[in-house]
């Protein structure tokens, strides 16, 4: 037999949902069969699944160490040595200024990316533990593409990450980016259009109509400052898209600095031999949370920025648009 004491991030949830994840490799069908059976048990009663857990409530698996073990996928968790550039730190949330270079997520298996700096961060300040990973894993919120520098919204509790995956669905929380373009934008601007993706290639295409699976995408962008040959842009991602900023940008004659994907190659290689620059000029600098209550209430209408990269800032000054 087991015991599993419901703790905060594990709260609030189902509890088909929790055992889901205690047992992760059980058909959901034997779940049900050993809760009908009062094989797990909830509180010392019977449970149907659908009992929303507080804190406090016993789960109890009357199961043998083999069934358990059989059905329990519990990898081992090693720890990274990354430092962490927080910006902003309390019991649900972590704001994190990611570097140039460094996985928001994880696209391969063996790929270390932020969320592995945060578990490692949050276990090496006894924050967490490694048997809480069996319930409940802290993550990212939101995605910046790897050579895309700046903010990046982390979920420490399970209030923490449902209050954020809900703003970022409903767009409350606003986000804003800085970069650097080519050619002079003298007004500030909403663009609209339809952004398609070819998954083969990781590439997206700006449509003016949809088409198959093309989705809406919206832009918003004001100049800060315009130079001889570029222009220093804040811009408000009302949409959220894989490479949004960058294909939008350069489907309107503006590619960002340095970026090979989208921009043009001559004046990418140009920019390169000047700069040593081998990657898009995009830093995500600033974000606004909406108005909030109850537990993510201190962070009501709180604005957040992330410095510039010093690469970032020295080509700016040296283009003349800082």
């Amino acid at each position: 037999m087991q015991q599993i004491q419901v703790k905060e991030n594990e709260a609030g949830q189902r509890l088909d949902k929790l055992l889901g994840k205690y047992l992760s490799e059980a058909p959901k069908s034997f779940l049900y069969k050993m809760l009908r059976k009062k094989n797990i048990t909830l509180n010392g009663k019977k449970a149907t699944g659908n009992e929303k857990l507080c804190v406090g409530d016993e789960v109890k698996l009357f199961l043998s160490d083999e069934t358990i073990a059989k059905f329990s996928k519990r990898e081992s968790f090693t720890c990274t040595r990354e430092t962490l550039d927080i910006l902003y730190e309390d019991e649900h949330i972590l704001l994190i200024n990611k570097p140039v270079g460094m996985l928001s997520q994880k696209a391969n298996e063996h790929d270390v990316s932020a969320v592995e700096h945060l578990i490692s961060y949050l276990i090496s300040t006894k924050q967490l533990t490694e048997e809480e990973l069996s319930t409940f894993r802290p993550s990212v919120c939101n995605r910046l593409d790897r050579n895309t520098s700046g903010i990046l919204v982390a979920g420490k509790s399970l209030v923490g990450l449902q209050e954020l995956s809900r703003m970022f669905k409903d767009r409350s929380l606003a986000k804003y980016y800085l970069t650097i373009v080519t050619g002079k934008i003298e007004q500030a601007s909403v663009i609209k259009g339809y952004l398609s993706k070819d998954e083969k290639t990781n590439k997206v295409t700006i449509l003016d109509t949809p088409k198959g699976d093309a989705t809406m995408i919206e832009t918003q962008y004001r100049p800060i400052k315009v130079g001889e040959h570029s222009t220093l842009l804040e811009v408000h991602l009302i949409t959220g898209k894989t490479h949004q900023i960058r294909a939008h940008l350069s489907s309107i004659g503006h590619p960002i600095y340095g970026d090979f994907k989208y921009g043009n190659k001559k004046i990418n290689e140009k920019i390169k031999e000047n700069y040593n620059l081998k990657h898009q000029l995009l830093h995500s600098y600033r974000i606004v949370f909406p108005k909030l209550t109850d537990d993510l209430e201190s962070l009501s209408e709180r604005e957040f920025q992330a410095p510039l990269p010093r690469q970032f800032q020295i080509i700016a000054e040296k283009e003349g648009v800082l």
